[in-house]
């Protein structure tokens, strides 16, 4: 099988290894946290950056490991990463917390895998409060009382 990439695909499929190598547990700065079922196929890709003439984007360490450099990170990859994070940060906290809520307002043990119709207004009203709330002042509000409800 042969495949051609033009420099800016490449740069693309680069882009989009660091993001899914990051996701799975890799961070460009250790390479050693490499996660090992993508290990090898990272390797490969990478290793193909300066015949594709993109070696700018990719570093080799004392070992002869590749791994993606400040430019591939920082550029546009990092900038969907800080976003990704960003969103994943504030989906999870409103989640969560409105979850949590739900718990306390009906009884863990009206809390099954599935929400009954009433639950799951409850919990999109819950969860519609938190958005406000954080859209406007984000975390300024937010106190954990330490050892359990104060």
């Amino acid at each position: 099988m042969k495949v051609t990439f033009t420099q800016k695909e490449y740069t693309r499929l680069l882009e989009l290894a660091h993001l899914g190598l990051w996701v799975a547990g890799g961070r460009p700065e250790d390479p050693a946290t490499m996660p090992e079922r993508y290990a090898g196929i990272a390797q490969k890709l990478f290793a193909l950056a300066e015949p594709l003439g993109c070696a700018d984007l990719v570093e080799v360490d004392v070992n002869g490991q590749y791994f993606p450099n400040e430019k591939l990170t920082g550029g546009p990859a990092g900038d969907k990463l800080d976003q990704f994070v960003e969103d994943t940060f504030w989906g999870e906290l409103v989640g969560r917390l409105a979850e949590r809520d739900l718990r306390v307002e009906n009884g863990p043990e009206k809390m099954g895998e599935e929400l009954s119709e009433d639950a799951e207004e409850q919990l999109v009203v819950l969860e519609d409060s938190y958005w406000r709330e954080f859209e406007t002042k984000g975390v300024d509000n937010l106190i954990v009382l330490r050892g359990g409800k104060g």
